[in-house]
């Protein structure tokens, strides 16, 4: 589970990367340049989710070991 939770976090940072490329900052809001940004919250998001999940299997394990 911990090997699948780093790859999902590689792949969404290579998706900032990816969509940071893509931006426009003189309009970000603006066409493809919107799509970029959008997709760059998503993948912040998923990073976030992620971590989140990492740490809650860590404290269910933890819990487990107690018991």
């Amino acid at each position: 589970m911990k090997a699948l939770t780093i790859i999902l976090i590689l792949v969404a940072v290579a998706m900032i990367g990816f969509n940071v490329t893509m931006l426009d900052l003189n309009n970000p809001f603006a066409g493809d340049s919107l799509i970029a940004v959008i997709g760059i919250i998503a993948a912040f998001c998923a990073i976030l989710l992620l971590m989140i999940f990492y740490q809650s299997k860590k404290i269910q394990q933890k819990v487990k070991e107690k018991e």
